[in-house]
């Protein structure tokens, strides 16, 4: 049997039915202050993009990162910038209460293999281990 999801006990139909200042008494302290300072206007227009878009499988393409996952958001797919690209999640259960920039990593591992252009001779030399 599959274990059901809950965010501190309580079930995603739950956390649905309570209000923003209710939900944000459960969170961690930087998230709960955040959303105590209220909501800035990009973040109050992406989460009324999420909630005209709630019934369609439609794409949600967003540069604020600094966005808490709020319950309502769950099942939305989104587009999420890295500086470089959109990077596409499905909002999940267990995202909630994170920022959405978490999902979407801005550096990559650097993953060294052959000398590059403009290498001269004695800096082309890689040890072997």
């Amino acid at each position: 049997m599959a274990k059901k999801f809950s965010y501190r006990n309580l079930s995603t139909d739950e956390l649905n039915k309570l209000t923003l200042e209710e939900f944000s008494k459960l969170l961690p302290a930087r998230q709960r202050r955040s959303l105590k300072r209220g909501l800035t206007g990009t973040q109050k227009k992406l989460l009324k993009n999420i909630r005209n878009s709630k019934g369609k499988d439609k794409l949600i393409r967003t540069t604020v990162r600094d966005m808490i996952i709020l319950p309502e958001m769950v099942g939305t797919k989104m587009g999420i910038h890295n500086g470089k690209e959109y990077i596409t999640i499905v909002i999940s259960d267990a995202m909630v209460g994170h920022y959405l920039g978490e999902f979407a990593m801005t550096r990559n591992r650097v993953k060294h293999s052959a000398p590059g252009l403009g290498a001269t001779r004695s800096s082309k030399f890689v040890p072997l281990k």
